[in-house]
């Protein structure tokens, strides 16, 4: 077992690098398609108005892209230098998607963003926004595969353990790639980043019809991300309730700890609001304000449907059909002492015995009732396999209530437009100003949820963190930490004020040719 610092900086350095990620990725994911919108709206009337506003936001495009390329790389290396038992065990299946991104998404991308940048007056007006459009959709198509690969570490599908090189194999690319757990990622992470975008615009917008500065730019940007941002907002919300019960189906301690329900209960409420409290183990939410039978109706789609609580998944609840914590970890220790016994086997020569227990892993009955519990054999206390409830309760919450204050906002300022009272609500201007940094906050606590509430495993219930970790010297990783902790806030600090610079530049006039 390896020491409990190695596996506490390794988790750090990784959160810390994925963090960062996050905060370039969204953008770029819906920045590119309101750029294609305003574009497509260039071509077909022929209005300056949209090329300069194309032209502005594609240059804030492009700083936010850089800097998300260099983080994503530093991103995978991780896998190999940190978690390479992890790679070992799951890499034919977890590489796979990354390497689809690489050849066919990335490539796309990187292709038409220099036709996009550069191909002004090069090409045909109609070439370079197809471009824009190929560039905007290579980047959400690059989305995709990283999130299937995130999808199949939350439901492993479409593989099967081969016993001779002690590796997980895929069996069939498409469940893994149509995964309901990965689709649904997929299309609920892309939507957050599409209303990003749409609040970064709007917000930008505003604070150049507050400096009555190109007021008829700001206008427009404004129109086209407020209608993108309603649309993809109240998309966001449905593909919200598809994923929170997607976790009560396929994850559901991550669901209990994710709404604090230690008991388990027929006809379970909805917390809207609770504290917390750290008083007791599991921790229990008090001062609740709760709707009756909500939970069990928006999981199950029944009232009255039960909810398993913490305690359930770790003392089991015959009735309910909840296996013991104790229960899984005695069969997953069955199951590894059958590999155990296998390879042994093969090191004496053991022709027969080898045939035999090879052929136990092709049992079906075997794998449902015993592999499948294989990375409980890891676990040492019962306990161990509750994540953190204060940090997955309240991160699902403050997602979820700034989720909802999206729609009201692109409501309000869409409003506002149509009936050309903008100019006149500073108030309005100012708060989407100040809403910014909003959806950068609900993506950072959407991903603690994703996350922090499947602990302890890097692979749901094959491979915890502490069998998937390299063996390496912690203070090695403790280094590295801080060096990517200093950059990682150095490169955060360079373009937030070359956004800054840019934006106070504005838009550039046209140069007549």
């Amino acid at each position: 077992m390896p020491d409990t610092s190695l596996i506490e900086w390794s988790r750090a350095q990784f959160a810390l690098t994925a963090m960062y990620h996050w905060l370039f990725v969204p953008l770029t994911l819906g920045l590119g398609f309101l750029i294609a919108f305003m574009e497509t709206l260039y071509v077909k009337t022929g209005d300056e108005e949209w090329k300069k506003a194309t032209k502005f936001w594609m240059t804030l495009f492009g700083v936010n892209f850089a800097f998300g390329v260099a983080t994503g790389i530093i991103l995978e290396f991780q896998f190999g230098t940190n978690w390479s038992n992890y790679s070992w065990f799951v890499g034919d299946i977890f590489g796979s998607p990354l390497a689809v991104e690489g050849i066919l998404a990335f490539f796309l991308e990187t292709t038409f963003i220099a036709v996009m940048f550069f191909g002004w007056n090069k090409v045909s007006k109609r070439f370079h926004l197809v471009s824009t459009w190929l560039t905007a959709i290579g980047a959400n198509l690059s989305a995709l595969w990283i999130l299937v690969a995130n999808g199949w570490m939350q439901f492993p599908a479409g593989m099967h353990f081969n016993p001779e090189t002690a590796r997980n194999e895929m069996v069939n690319f498409w469940d893994v790639l149509f995964s309901p757990v990965a689709i649904n990622k997929f299309l609920h992470t892309i939507s957050s980043g599409f209303v990003l975008a749409s609040v970064f615009v709007t917000g930008i917008s505003a604070w150049f019809i507050l400096r009555k500065r190109e007021v008829i730019f700001a206008r427009k940007s404004m129109v086209v991300a407020g209608v993108f941002g309603i649309i993809t907002s109240i998309y966001l919300i449905f593909t919200g309730d598809g994923s929170a019960r997607l976790i009560a189906h396929k994850q559901p301690v991550k669901f209990a700890a994710m709404e604090g329900l230690v008991d388990g209960k027929s006809g379970a409420p909805l917390t809207v609001f609770g504290v917390v409290s750290r008083k007791q183990q599991p921790a229990d939410v008090k001062a609740k304000i709760e709707v009756p039978s909500l939970l069990s109706f928006l999981s199950f789609r029944n009232a009255n449907a039960y909810v398993p609580g913490l305690k359930d998944f770790i003392n089991g609840n015959p009735e309910h059909g909840v296996m013991s914590a104790t229960e899984k970890m005695e069969r997953g220790r069955k199951a590894r002492q059958m590999f155990r016994d296998l390879r042994e086997a093969k090191a004496s020569n053991n022709t027969a015995e080898y045939e035999k227990l090879k052929a136990t892993f092709t049992d079906q009955k075997f794998l449902d009732e015993y592999f499948r519990y294989f990375g409980y054999s890891f676990i040492n206390n019962p306990s161990d396999l509750i994540p953190s409830v204060p940090l997955s309760f309240n991160s699902f919450r403050i997602m979820v209530y700034l989720g909802f204050y999206f729609v009201l906002l692109f409501v309000v300022v869409l409003v506002s437009l149509f009936t050309n009272k903008i100019v006149n609500r500073k108030w309005l201007l100012w708060l989407a100003v100040i809403s910014i940094p909003l959806p950068y906050i609900a993506g950072q606590a959407g991903w603690i949820v994703a996350e922090v509430g499947r602990q302890p495993w890097a692979i749901q219930d094959y491979l915890p963190l502490s069998a998937a970790i390299s063996h390496i010297d912690s203070s090695a990783v403790l280094v590295t930490f801080w060096i990517f902790a200093a950059l990682f806030t150095a490169m955060i600090v360079a373009e937030v004020r070359i956004l800054t610079r840019q934006i106070k530049i504005g838009p550039k006039k046209e140069e007549k040719i």
